[in-house]
């Protein structure tokens, strides 16, 4: 690879890294939704109770979700929400059998990774955590 192919691509690492940060968590937000607010609509939460596991699991997607959305706390938040998935994977697939392709669980799995890979190397640059870094006397009055 050229020196300046090299350049460009690093260039858009970080940006790569921030698209990744927004498009998982508006994907991993509907879940938090679908489960407490019932949009979009899954027929198999329609009597979810708030404080049972799935109910817990909802509340983490929905704050966990936005959070991650907008960048803020980006790291501790991927890596609770990472050990959710990992939970989520052994309490609800793994059960199942051995193979996530046969058990339902490659979802739960690719977030797991993507949610830890998040909690190594932060929300990027397009981030509230980054944006607070460059400019850390701007929130105070």
């Amino acid at each position: 690879m050229s020196t300046s192919a090299a350049a460009w691509l690093g260039v858009w690492v970080p940006r790569a890294q921030g698209l990744l940060r927004i498009v998982v968590a508006y994907l991993y937000l509907q879940h938090g939704t679908a489960k407490l607010f019932k949009v979009p609509h899954v027929a198999m939460f329609d009597n979810l109770q708030l404080m049972s596991l799935i109910g817990v699991a909802g509340i983490l997607e929905v704050l966990g979700g936005a959070l991650l959305l907008i960048g803020l706390f980006t790291r501790p938040v991927a890596f609770i929400l990472s050990g959710e998935m990992a939970f989520a994977y052994f309490i609800g697939h793994a059960p199942n059998g051995f193979w996530p392709v046969l058990n339902g669980g490659g979802p739960a799995i690719y977030y797991c990774f993507t949610f830890l890979f998040l909690s190594a190397a932060g929300g990027g640059p397009w981030s509230v955590d980054a944006r607070m870094k460059r400019n850390p006397g701007s929130s105070r009055t």
